[in-house]
């Protein structure tokens, strides 16, 4: 039975959760949706730990679905990149699902609970899918998933406010617009091969030689990736639906949502046409990396000009992408690790600041600006400290895990000696400490207004939000897990095959 389950594990990562959410949705209350979605979520960290723990050093999983041999029949693949990636979403989610029961019994009514946790899980399973499968049209299938059922969580924050309805569409439209770019390009380079599966994509590819059609169908594909991960300029659905998101949703779709998307970029970037490295070169040389500088900009930018802390965020975490974006467009091995170094750590900064503000915005009953946060470090300590410590990580401060991330950037950035870019990456690091100041100004040295209510910490909010604050400080201190494991994920994209 334990051999069984250890063998089905990458089917069951995307099985149980997708069997869950239909079951949540019949129940009748709202504790047991949260508590039956809790189970699924630390049943999925612990069966990525367990992939982890055997795809660390470089061995690669081959699943086959219903026992049906690639490329005929779907594959799951678990490699070093694979497994990184998972580890960081499922513990996110994980922790994001733990502050959820709080968040949502403050935003959402509790007739409607039973129907958000089903839909939320179907994001977190679609998100897994995308992650596993070695199929590229089964791939589009899990990006629906989770694309629809994201849109459904985003438009449930309309009972506190109604922009969260234009969000959601905005996210639906450009979200369709993203998908259906990558599967016209799919349908481009299967005409081309005649395979769906990436390893068989991957070894046919380069036998196509300088074909146009080979150029159109990759341009297609990356498209449509840049949409789904946000990366500047078609970022513009990530802001509203961040924004105006139930803040348990916001801090799921910061820490997980995006990441999913860039890895799959990868994927396609140095798996699939890694065969064709002229065709790499031009995208990531031309696309990619000014994108992603252009993105680091414009989202520091937002976000300094923003008095509104959700979006103020939201725009942050445009720049943020940007940085992971910069990364994997170096196309080095040092520059992809430095890639994935960020999305594990920016899944941690970026879901405690969410988680953060969703306990503030359930302290306050109402959104959280710069004007009624004033005060809130003494009003709400145990909060306001975890944020501060994010805050500070987001920023790079030595000790937290994004200095980390920085380190490895520019590290990278020196190899390949583009000292313009290390000095714009630097610029826009000093740019983010602006609008990070701005915060902390108004939150702890300046008085709270007289007779300000009391406000309310609640323990289901902090606890796991000190667990991720803690996380930050921790790879900040020892990020030689991190390191190790965002080496070998860079080893296995840059190694061929899917």
């Amino acid at each position: 039975m334990g051999a069984a389950i250890i063998t089905n594990l990458p089917a069951l990562l995307v099985v149980v959760p997708l069997l869950l959410a239909p079951v949540s949705a019949l129940l009748p209350s709202a504790h047991l949706a949260w508590m039956l979605t809790l189970i699924g979520a630390g049943s999925s960290f612990i069966a990525a730990l367990m992939l982890q723990s055997i795809t660390e050093t470089g061995v690669r999983i081959s699943y086959h679905l219903g026992n049906w041999e690639p490329p005929w029949g779907i594959e799951f693949v678990v490699d070093s990149a694979t497994s990184l990636t998972l580890v960081v979403m499922t513990g996110l989610g994980f922790l994001a699902t733990l502050a959820a029961r709080r968040l949502v019994a403050s935003e959402i009514n509790d007739k409607d609970s039973g129907k958000f946790y089903s839909a939320w899980m179907l994001v977190s399973g679609g998100l897994f899918g995308l992650v596993l499968t070695a199929d590229a049209f089964n791939l589009f299938v899990f990006l629906e998933i989770s694309a629809l059922s994201s849109v459904i969580l985003i438009g449930m924050g309309a009972g506190t406010d109604r922009r969260a309805l234009v969000a959601g569409y905005h996210y639906l439209v450009i979200g369709a617009v993203g998908a259906t770019f990558y599967v016209i390009g799919v349908g481009f380079i299967y005409a081309m091969t005649g395979t769906l599966n990436m390893g068989d994509m991957a070894a046919r590819i380069p036998e196509a030689g300088g074909n146009a059609v080979l150029y159109v169908g990759f341009g297609f594909m990356v498209a449509g990736m840049l949409v789904k991960a946000a990366i500047f300029p078609v970022h513009i659905w990530l802001p509203a639906a961040y924004s105006y998101a139930p803040s348990a949703v916001s801090t799921l779709l910061a820490a997980i949502a995006t990441k999913a998307a860039l890895y799959v970029l990868a994927r396609i970037l140095f798996t699939i046409f890694g065969g064709v490295p002229e065709i790499v070169d031009i995208a990531v040389t031309n696309v990619i990396v000014p994108l992603a500088i252009g993105g680091i900009f414009v989202g520091t930018i937002m976000a300094i000009y923003e008095a509104d802390i959700k979006k103020m965020f939201a725009h942050s975490s445009v720049a943020q992408i940007g940085y992971i974006a910069l990364g994997l467009g170096l196309a080095t091995p040092a520059g992809i690790s430095a890639g994935f170094i960020h999305i594990g750590n920016h899944a941690l900064i970026k879901g405690g600041i969410f988680m953060a503000i969703g306990g503030f915005v359930a302290a306050l009953g109402a959104r959280a600006s710069l004007d009624n946060i004033t005060g809130i470090g003494r009003r709400m300590p145990l909060t306001a400290t975890a944020f501060l410590i994010c805050g500070l990580s987001l920023a790079g401060l030595p000790l937290t895990a994004g200095f980390i991330s920085k380190l490895y950037l520019v590290r990278a950035i020196l190899e390949t000696e583009s000292y313009l870019i290390l000095a714009l990456v630097l610029i826009s690091s000093a740019l983010s400490v602006v609008y990070l100041w701005k915060i902390m100004e108004v939150m702890w040295m300046q008085p709270a207004p007289v007779r300000s209510p009391k406000l309310v910490e609640n323990p289901a909010i902090y606890l796991p939000l000190w667990i991720v604050a803690f996380g930050n400080i921790w790879f900040g201190i020892d990020a030689s897990w991190l390191v190790a494991a965002a080496r070998f994920a860079s080893t296995a994209l840059l190694g061929g095959g899917a």
